[in-house]
């Protein structure tokens, strides 16, 4: 029998799943690993998708989307990001995930180069080696909040072979990091400079604590930004698998035809639901965007008072804790502390080489789960120190 692709044999799975396997066959454990909301789909999301189903709303769709659920996507652009683009640049996928491998099958040939950052989610470098393509992290650094270092985001550029994609994700999974407009614009700047593209991963747009989410698309002027949104984290929606992504027209027409040999299209239920989110009322994100700060609070002072903290994230619903006194790979300590203490987290390495020593908890959970996970991580970190 002949050998499997090269490029997906190369791929590591995500360090986050391990361990969130390892978790679910582990009765009683904690769940810190996977970043998932807690909260259940808004009722009038669920009740939309429902009565869209009833009444027959289960057939194909354009490969684009609904021309309705793009139409409220595009109002949602303009309102909440400062963004104008017509229906026509706007392609529905099935989940943001989806909305990146479109990007990446678009834009890369083998050899390329994507830069991702560092720490970052690790998605993004996997899709870039399924492809055969090179994927390099640019640092960003934990004495600075985990905000680029931007001279060598340049450098790195500037010195790739191949460099064609430039990865920003704000506010960042797993650090949690909100990039300043100034600092965006000059990530825009660096990739015209370079004729890379840029794809700005959006997803926790509506998780922001300080300061302010800005996209990136607001500082390009030559169509080279694709900006992708989800409705995972924003409505609970992560099982509905639906995202969303605005470009320049060819490139939207491009991604659109890139979609019909992965998925066709959306699934036409979900966009009836995602229809219902955007154009209802959004009181619900600011509620639980509130109870995301008193989670991201809560978890500040425990990891301060151990002396475990790293950063206080700005945004996401994520942060980092300082591990290396243990002296060991954070996947073996994030194995050992599912076997030993039942709780799981996601390992720093499984994000880049910046975050080694450090492990991701997940506040996507209640407050209860939060205090006794950070409590038994605590007990690990000193036992095994």
């Amino acid at each position: 029998m002949k050998s499997l692709a090269a490029g997906v044999s190369a791929m590591r799975r995500s360090g986050i799943r391990e361990i969130m396997d390892l978790a679910w066959a582990t009765p009683g454990t904690l769940h810190l690993e996977v970043g998932e909301p807690n909260f259940d789909t808004p009722p009038h999301v669920i009740r939309a998708a429902a009565s869209a189903a009833e009444s027959g709303h289960t057939k194909y769709t354009p490969n684009r989307g609904t021309p309705d659920l793009r139409a409220a996507i595009r109002q949602k652009l303009k309102q909440r990001n400062g963004l104008e683009v017509a229906t026509e640049q706007i392609v529905v996928a099935n989940g943001a995930t989806n909305a990146i491998l479109l990007t990446y099958l678009a834009l890369l040939d083998p050899d390329d180069a994507v830069l991702v950052p560092d720490p970052g989610w690790p998605n993004f470098a996997m899709a870039a080696t399924a492809m055969g393509a090179v994927s390099v992290g640019y640092p960003l650094l934990a004495g600075e909040a985990f905000l680029p270092d931007l001279e060598a985001l340049d450098h790195l550029c500037q010195t790739t072979p191949h460099s064609k994609i430039l990865v920003i994700n704000t506010p960042s999974n797993p650090t949690g990091a909100v990039f300043d407009a100034e600092t965006l614009a000059q990530m825009v700047r660096i990739a015209k400079e370079n004729e890379m593209y840029v794809l700005s991963d959006e997803c926790y747009e509506e998780i922001v604590f300080d300061g302010e989410h800005v996209s990136a698309a607001r500082f390009d002027d030559s169509g080279r930004v694709i900006s992708i949104f989800s409705m995972s984290k924003t409505y609970a929606m992560t099982g509905w698998r639906l995202g969303y992504l605005a470009a320049s027209s060819e490139l939207a027409d491009t991604l659109a035809k890139t979609q019909e040999i992965v998925t066709a299209c959306a699934s036409s239920v979900s966009q009836k639901a995602a229809e219902a989110a955007l154009g209802g009322s959004q009181e619900l994100v600011g509620e639980r965007q509130e109870e995301y700060r008193q989670r991201r609070d809560l978890a500040v002072r425990l990891l301060d008072s151990e002396r475990l903290l790293i950063t206080e994230p700005s945004g996401a619903f994520y942060i980092m804790a300082n591990i290396a006194s243990c002296g060991m790979n954070s996947y073996e300590f994030c194995r050992r502390l599912v076997d030993e203490y039942h709780v799981a987290v996601a390992p720093g390495d499984a994000f880049g080489t910046r975050s080694r020593g450090m492990v991701r908890v997940s506040l996507a959970a209640d407050e209860n789960t939060i205090t006794e996970g950070i409590s038994s991580l605590a007990n690990a970190v000193r036992n095994w120190s």
